[in-house]
């Protein structure tokens, strides 16, 4: 079978979970039913544009009974085991992370392959598996899967909509999640694959008191826009739409955006971030000190301060010391605090240090979930006693979040494994490197990565 014929065999349904009456679980400001759709509308135009035959079970904000949602899926390509649904959705219920569930009928290669593509964006990921009907366990839990013939359903939810985190990884990243999921689409029925280029799209979630025309004005953009980029046909909002918002591409490599949450001031804002209030207003264009929730905020990139801890949940002034090798009155002084008491959340300056032969010698790693002294010394072609004198530890526990200094030498490997929550941006720059040297040096077209994938970094 030719590529040709490959690409026109498979088929493609898209079906934004919930609509209309029917908003889905809420949380956190967002209807489910809004993601869902915002989500879906984006992967329908770009599986056009990878020229895979696509349709979409709705895509504007209507009811859908079970039986029409199905008979909609069935009635665009046929029952057919050539036809791949990806129903999207978003969870509830207090767990965190991204799942994948598939039917009965089929294998679990698509799945996964979704599942770890997600992963790979930084997104939490949990499982990914088949649920069975307790009444009768030789069909599937959901419809979506027991009554679409013999295409390939997954459910794809995101996230969880009760998980603030979640929500905000969501909201500012759904664009990638989508690509994601369209990569692993694209690989699983062998078509091409190439991401996309120019707009960044963000998003902003309506609040009440909107109007089109005050969010336009807000995000320096027009209602025309807004409305073209949203596929509205009117002048109507509702309290927790997602609206996407078309943002130019300013920093080559990694988008520095801030977006406004309750609580922000431009002074907390210009602190955190190491510039003046009056730099951030110039930059932004800003008349005023005002801020409105949900706002994007632009980042002079250069001076996005790299030597800087958000506090944690159980964090001490003693332990974020230890960690990074510095001391607690050190701390105090750079930081102006009176007291080691800290706040969850608050931004605390790293001293920087002065890089002398041995610094220069090594590279920072941030422990993962899974890792060992020996798993990261047999990565890094060092050896564990290596990795413990380089760090004056004694034993082998290791804590996630840990930062190890890692000896290199004149045979260490010049390729990196990519793990769970790697970006091109934090590879380069645990590497000393650029973005465009390593997509130079990996003949890479997009940002994208995969789990397991093996870069060139040197």
């Amino acid at each position: 079978m030719n590529d040709n014929e490959n690409r026109a065999s498979k088929k493609v349904v898209i079906d934004p979970g919930h609509g209309g009456t029917d908003s889905g679980a809420v949380g956190n400001n967002l209807l489910e039913k809004d993601y869902n759709l915002l989500i879906s509308k984006y992967m329908f135009e770009r599986f056009k544009e990878l020229g895979i035959p696509v349709a979409i079970t709705r895509e504007d904000d209507i009811t859908l009974s079970p039986t029409e949602r199905v008979n909609n899926i069935l009635s665009k390509f046929g029952d057919s085991s050539d036809v791949i649904v990806i129903s999207n959705h978003v969870n509830s219920g207090g767990g965190e992370g991204a799942e994948v569930i598939y039917a009965l009928r089929n294998t679990d290669a698509l799945a996964k392959n979704v599942l770890t593509n997600i992963g790979a964006t930084g997104q939490e990921t949990r499982k990914y598996y088949q649920r069975r009907l307790p009444s009768d366990t030789s069909k599937d839990y959901y419809f979506i899967h027991r009554n679409t013939g013999s295409t390939q359903p997954i459910i794809v939810e995101y996230g969880f909509i009760d998980n603030t985190k979640d929500v905000e990884f969501l909201k500012s990243n759904y664009e990638e999640l989508a690509e994601a999921v369209i990569s692993a689409v694209a690989n699983y029925i062998g078509v091409p694959y190439t991401a996309p280029e120019g707009i960044i799209s963000n998003t902003y979630i309506v609040q009440k008191g909107d109007t089109l025309y005050g969010i336009a004005q807000k995000l320096g953009t027009t209602v025309d826009e807004l409305k073209k980029l949203n596929n509205l046909t009117n002048n109507n909002l509702s309290i927790g739409q997602v609206l996407r918002i078309p943002v130019e591409v300013i920093y080559e490599g990694e988008e520095k955006l801030y977006t406004v949450k309750a609580g922000d001031t431009l002074y907390q804002i210009a602190k955190n971030n190491n510039i003046t209030v009056e730099e951030l207003k110039s930059l932004n264009n800003l008349t005023s000190d005002a801020l409105s929730i949900g706002q994007l905020l632009k980042l002079p990139s250069q001076l996005t301060p790299e030597t800087t801890y958000t506090v944690q949940k159980g964090d001490s002034l003693y332990a974020i010391a230890n960690k990074y090798g510095t001391t607690v009155d050190e701390l105090k002084n750079l930081n102006g605090l009176t007291t080691n008491i800290l706040s969850i959340g608050q931004v605390l300056k790293l001293p920087t240090k002065t890089v002398d032969e041995e610094t220069s010698n090594t590279i920072e790693y941030i422990v993962q979930k899974g890792d060992s002294l020996y798993s990261i010394a047999r990565e890094y072609n060092t050896t564990v006693d290596a990795i413990k004198s380089q760090n004056s530890i004694t034993s082998n526990l290791l804590s996630i979040g840990q930062i190890l200094k890692i000896p290199m030498n004149a045979n260490l490997e010049t390729t990196y494994t990519v793990q769970k929550g790697d970006s091109l941006y934090s590879i380069a720059k645990k590497f000393d490197t650029t973005v465009e040297t390593l997509k130079q040096l990996n003949n890479l077209t997009s940002n994208l990565l995969s789990i397991g994938q093996i870069l060139i970094v040197r």
